[in-house]
């Protein structure tokens, strides 16, 4: 995980970056900005929000949250370009299917998977929709920094749900917003930020747009609850030992609070 994988985590997160804007939030076009942004500045390799890592500083390697995948059916949310579903491939997982609301990651992820001997099933689409993916099928479903982007946290979840088989796994991560409401200024930690706010903005970002909302852990949980699942396990903790590899104001703030949240649920 190279340094500026770790500032792109902070970035997409939004806790720190530019100026941010208060909007109304239209579903079509939340889902036009973030689509184009993905297709056009989103396509460099993101290292810190791929598998073996959840986020900044939490790893798949340290915390075991999948345990053995091999002969399992593996759904991934937000697939970007592959690399995560190649992580899941090198397990010897059965099968491995994707989505993703841009086009241009999903051409990337053919690319990637099939450059590295694996197939998977991948669709273009927004996560909130149908879009062909079987019911009660999966043994897994994952998602790697995505979870955040939907607009509608419930019906996503809902949706998630029917997917996977009776005790079947669903696991995500996202930025903490813990993270998004606190700034480092002047080897200090101020508060920037409601943390009960969770009204949509748009930032700016590398010459793009993005638009997203920060919710709380709660509407995470309870969203949840209302979609059949009982959660496991969340891991809000940032690894010492990457945090020491890194000498960062970013790894700094991680040493005082988290930065990425992880969630594993099991379908009821």
């Amino acid at each position: 995980m190279n340094k500026d994988s770790v500032f792109r985590t902070n970035v997409i997160g939004a806790g720190e970056v530019g100026v941010a804007s208060s909007i109304n939030m239209d579903k079509n076009a939340v889902h036009k900005t973030n689509s184009f942004y993905w297709d056009t500045k989103g396509n460099d390799y993101l290292g810190a929000i791929v598998l073996p890592f959840y986020g900044a500083f939490v790893s798949e390697e340290k915390h075991q949250l999948f345990g053995d995948v091999s002969g399992k059916k593996m759904l991934e949310i937000g697939c970007g370009n592959g690399q995560s579903l190649q992580y899941q491939g090198d397990r010897k997982a059965s099968e491995l299917w994707g989505m993703d609301i841009s086009e241009k990651q999903i051409e990337k992820a053919m690319q990637h998977l099939t450059s590295c001997g694996l197939s998977a099933k991948l669709i273009c689409s927004p996560m909130e929709e149908e879009c062909g993916i079987p019911k009660d099928y999966f043994d897994f479903v994952y998602s790697v920094y995505a979870i955040g982007w939907t607009t509608d946290l419930e019906g996503t979840f809902r949706r998630i749900a029917s997917y996977l088989k009776k005790d079947g796994v669903f696991i995500f991560s996202w930025s903490h917003p813990i993270h998004k409401c606190v700034v480092a200024e002047n080897n200090m930690l101020a508060f920037k930020k409601c943390y009960f706010d969770e009204s949509w903005y748009s930032v700016a970002l590398d010459d793009g747009e993005l638009t997203l909302s920060d919710r709380k852990l709660s509407t995470y949980v309870n969203a949840l609850a209302k979609a059949g699942f009982v959660m496991e396990q969340m891991i809000e903790e940032s690894d010492d030992e990457i945090i020491q590899s890194r000498d960062s104001g970013f790894a700094r703030k991680a040493k005082m609070l988290p930065v990425t949240f992880v969630i594993k649920a099991r379908k009821l």
